[in-house]
């Protein structure tokens, strides 16, 4: 189909059979009830811990929690109880509830956290040592999940990882492409080097079967004593004195600093898009807002007739992120002190105006942040982008109809380099923008004391027009999160793939200004000259990080997808 043909599609009249949202979408779902229950997760082993919990009587809290514990042992590169995370669930009423584990800058920080005689600090300077690190909250939050919706005792979840720990896994390819890669923050200590390198200083090879006892301790003690094993005593000691005493970057962080954080209940983003609730994850998190703003400013294009061979459909992808990640930029902070116009950036009148500005034929010259309602007053700066990597996402669903997307990163692979206790300790706070002024105007994103900074992390909740749960997903690999995320939601929505196909769909990556990039050696590769025809003026075939996992929903089925760029997979109870 030529181009021309395929803008032909664009005039047919979408708006008037999708702008109207159907009142069934405000009621709650009936109740579901699944033959068994399913979890999927960027390691299988992780996966399996998960779905233990679910054998043995647990639900979706539950195996999702005992999913993130095992992943701190098998994917430390990743994710872990270093870091934080974002948890999003449902019941089968269709209720959502999300939790806020995102790290925490001590409350010595300031918006010269990264200012070193007058200049900013690049990224690679920043990350190895103590001044990238957040204080981790993945323990609190699952704490406080597992407090409000668990079933299991607090105990049981921790089984699978302290095994593994205990008694040794195996390196993965991944994880082996991981140290040789990240040698700088794998090796950073000598507890990291000893652990995964060999005594030539080479990294340990496939199928090394690695046993981290200090990991196995910290687990222990934490399943034996709650929260407060992690947040005070002995692991608070170690913590801070490994943040105080590094030996690059260290950072004035406290025992105080790491008692006094708790996790947070938020208000979830939901919006509707054609026949569809799409619910997320708020402040500091901007991946609802922005999956949200590009799904809906797409809208009243039919992105089905185009279908997911054509360069117009992924032009108007491009065109509605770049605007979404312009809003992005300038807005995006931690509410809880910054303001966030989280209902203007989500007003379907406000997206619709955005909307506007998208055309089938030609690419839009220059873009800018807009001005949703609440924006009015505020005079904030368009940062540069941030380096982002690492994370890990799963989602575990029960038969009972509950169903958790989460999210859990320690930011780059290894995170900080600093490891105590067995387990790496983050960089989340280089997700801050590092400068805190931009043209004299202050970045809502900039450090502050006791903030969170502001993540990309998008684990998202899919409702079908009958309120029944129709797609969780989520995905890693930093500012690209979202672009994943919409890909695999118009994949099964407008498309209709599978889960399993729409992860494997091309990502294209457009965050903002002119640049748009194309995943490397995939289909979309091959529509780079059809891109630049349309008009954009850099598009980029380049590796991007990309692992994602999803559990559909299908005629009261569970089924499961992993990426297959990973080494994911989705494990029946």
């Amino acid at each position: 189909m030529t181009l021309r043909t395929h803008v032909a599609l664009l005039a047919l009249p979408v708006l008037s059979a999708f702008a109207v949202v159907p009142a069934a979408l405000a009621r709650p779902a009936a109740t579901q009830v699944y033959t068994k229950g399913m979890v999927s997760a960027a390691d299988p082993r992780a996966a399996d811990a998960g779905a233990q919990m679910l054998r043995a009587g647990g639900n979706a809290t539950d195996a999702a929690i005992a999913t993130m514990l095992a992943l701190s042992v098998v994917e430390p590169q990743s994710s872990g109880i270093g870091g934080g995370g974002f948890f999003v669930e449902t019941g089968a009423d269709g209720h959502v509830v999300t939790i806020d584990g995102r790290e925490k800058a001590p409350a010595s920080a300031s918006d010269q956290w990264f200012v070193r005689d007058g200049k900013v600090m690049s990224f690679s300077d920043a990350v190895p040592g103590a001044i990238s690190v957040g204080v981790p909250g993945n323990v609190a939050l699952a704490a406080k999940a597992h407090k409000a919706h668990g079933k299991l005792p607090w105990a049981r979840l921790f089984a699978p990882a302290i095994n593994l720990a205990r008694h040794g896994f195996a390196i993965t390819p991944r994880l082996n492409a991981a140290l040789k890669n990240s040698a700088a923050t794998a090796a950073f200590t000598p507890a990291g080097k000893a652990l995964f390198y060999d005594a030539s200083g080479q990294p340990k090879a496939v199928g090394t079967r690695v046993i981290n006892a200090e990991m196995a301790a910290t687990l222990m003690a934490i399943a034996a004593r709650g929260p407060r094993a992690f947040y005070s005593g002995p692991n608070s000691t170690s913590l801070v004195t490994a943040l105080v005493t590094a030996a690059r970057n260290p950072a004035p962080v406290t025992k105080e600093d790491v008692a006094a954080y708790a996790a947070q209940n938020r208000e979830p983003v939901c919006g509707n898009y054609r026949l569809y609730r799409i619910c997320g994850m708020g402040p500091p998190s901007s991946g609802a807002t922005t999956v949200f703003a590009t799904l809906k400013q797409l809208e009243r294009f039919d992105l089905t007739a185009l279908g997911k061979d054509s360069p117009v459909a992924w032009h108007l992808i491009a065109e509605s992120m770049r605007l979404a990640y312009a809003d992005r930029a300038r807005y995006s902070g931690d509410a809880d002190f910054v303001r966030v116009p989280v209902a203007g950036l989500t007003d379907p009148d406000y997206l619709s105006q955005r909307s506007a500005l998208i055309s089938p034929e030609k690419t839009m010259p220059a873009v800018s942040a807009g001005m949703p309602r609440g924006a009015e007053s505020l005079v904030l700066a368009d940062p540069a982008p941030q380096e982002e990597h690492g994370t890990s996402h799963f989602v575990a669903a029960d038969r009972r109809g509950n169903v958790v997307t989460y999210t859990s990163t320690i930011e780059s692979a290894f995170g900080s380099g600093l490891m105590t206790g067995g387990y790496f300790l983050n960089n989340e706070l280089t997700d801050f923008d590092m400068n805190p002024v931009f043209g004299g105007k202050p970045a809502n994103n900039r450090v502050q004391g006791g903030k969170r900074p502001r993540s990309s992390m998008s684990p998202t909740l899919v409702f079908g027009p009958d309120g029944a749960m129709r797609l969780a997903v989520g995905a890693a690999g930093g500012a690209t999160i979202p672009a994943q995320v919409i890909r695999a939601v118009i994949g099964v929505l407008d498309w209709k793939l599978s889960a399993q196909d729409a992860l494997a769909l091309p990502v294209l990556f457009a965050p903002g200004g002119d640049a748009v990039y194309v995943e490397q050696g995939s289909a979309a590769e091959a529509m780079v000259p059809a891109l630049t025809a349309l008009g954009h003026a850099s598009v980029t075939a380049r590796a991007l990080p990309l692992k994602a996992n999803a559990i559909e929903m299908v005629g009261g089925v569970l089924i499961g997808a992993a990426d297959p760029r990973s080494e994911g997979k989705a494990v029946s109870e």
